[in-house]
């Protein structure tokens, strides 16, 4: 087991060689993707992370079909990497008293358990806190504990119904048929508020030396996301626009067909509009259309669009690359999620790296994309199988 060489709760000398988070103790009673993501940046980032699962384990151990072992899904793998397993029991004397000794080793506590489960427990803070000032303890939940939805379970299509994101798809298409985006979108944002707050709280507690508690509910937390472009006009309280960010909600602002495939290109700016038309050798079509100005061209994007449309399906996509790149316009292919393994950019970034699992044989690593100058990547240990680690309980 890796336990650093800093000062248990200090951050790492900056330029010190180790990783950013190295020395920092996380105990993860979390499952799924919201808490699993959090505890996966840190754990890239160089925290040990000790994953605490029930015996039978985590849902996510069975997403996607193994190549030998149950348990040891794909989606296991790329999330749960980096960290320590543990089974737990709390409904033994014996058991309670294994994990509050760990918890009480560690600096942070993160679960999502709700709260009368965590009261009954002893893992409120509350309960935890007595005579640890200076622990951490991170809640992630599906709603704000101070609502009426408090307690009740959350998942990402019941996130992305409650926050308005499965009425988008229909605003585009006219399609009136409600639809998720399709991800997970909602436990991923949740995830990384998550990790943004244990690193606030991390801050605090090097500056003060005092813990805190923390809660994470998913649906604030995504709807604080999602609103970020579309409060739009309702940002203005009895304001001439509603919500819905209408440049988000254009029908034609989608991949555009070439004459071989398809295409994103994306002046945003005016005067990247003005320059596209020119290369592309139809600079008349703003004048024909009194698109002359920069006011003019902001009120008629739709018709921009619509003749970018057309221009497009005249030259392949690589020739559309070529002219872009040449002229900064920024594009892009429109990759498939199996395309995107052997990206020549992901390539020179290191960004996918093949590693070997001692159990399930060779699997695609996914390197954090962060990198912080003076501090090595911390070096991830494979998934574990359930109850691996058992003997850190002890």
């Amino acid at each position: 087991m890796r336990t650093g060489t800093a000062k248990a709760g200090t951050a790492p000398e900056p330029g010190s060689g180790r990783p950013i988070l190295d020395g920092v103790r996380i105990m993860d009673m979390t499952s799924v993707i919201f808490g699993p993501y959090c505890t996966s940046i840190l754990a890239s980032m160089g925290a040990e992370v000790v994953k605490l699962e029930p015996a039978h384990g985590d849902e996510l151990r069975r997403v996607g079909r193994p190549r030998r072992n149950r348990g040891m899904g794909p989606a296991h793998l790329t999330l749960n990497a980096g960290k320590r397993a543990v089974a737990w029991n709390i409904r033994t004397a014996e058991g309670k008293e294994r994990l509050l000794r760990r918890i009480a080793d560690s600096q942070v506590f993160i679960h999502n358990l709700r709260p009368e489960a965590a009261q009954r427990a002893g893992l409120d803070h509350a309960s935890l806190s007595a005579g640890r000032a200076d622990l951490i303890l991170v809640t992630c939940s599906g709603y704000d504990s101070r609502g009426p939805l408090s307690g009740r379970p959350a998942y990402d299509d019941v996130i992305q119904a409650a926050s308005g994101a499965a009425s988008l798809l229909p605003r585009i298409d006219g399609n009136p048929q409600p639809r998720y985006l399709p991800m997970a979108i909602a436990d991923k944002v949740a995830g990384l508020y998550a990790a943004n707050a244990v690193l606030a709280a991390l801050a605090h507690r090097a500056a003060t030396g005092q813990g805190c508690e923390v809660e994470v509910p998913m649906f604030e937390s995504f709807t604080h996301f999602l609103l970020q472009d579309h409060l739009y006009g309702a940002a203005l309280v009895d304001g001439p626009e509603g919500a819905g960010y209408p440049r988000q909600l254009d029908a034609e602002r989608q991949p555009m067909a070439t004459l071989d495939g398809y295409v994103t290109i994306a002046p945003y700016t005016d005067e990247r509009w003005v320059r596209f038309f020119a290369v592309a050798g139809a600079s008349d079509f703003l004048d024909r259309h009194e698109l002359g100005d920069a006011r003019s061209r902001f009120a008629g994007l739709h018709l921009m669009q619509a003749e970018m449309a057309r221009l497009l399906r005249n030259r392949t996509t690589a020739e559309w690359l070529d002219l872009c790149a040449r002229h900064d316009i920024p594009a892009s292919h429109v990759a498939s999620l199996d395309e995107i393994l052997n990206d020549p950019q992901l390539a020179a970034s290191e960004f996918f790296r093949i590693r070997h699992h001692p159990s399930e044989g060779p699997y695609r690593e996914m390197r954090l994309p962060i990198r912080f100058t003076g501090h090595p990547e911390a070096e991830r240990i494979p998934a574990r199988s359930i109850g691996e680690d058992d003997d850190l309980i002890s």
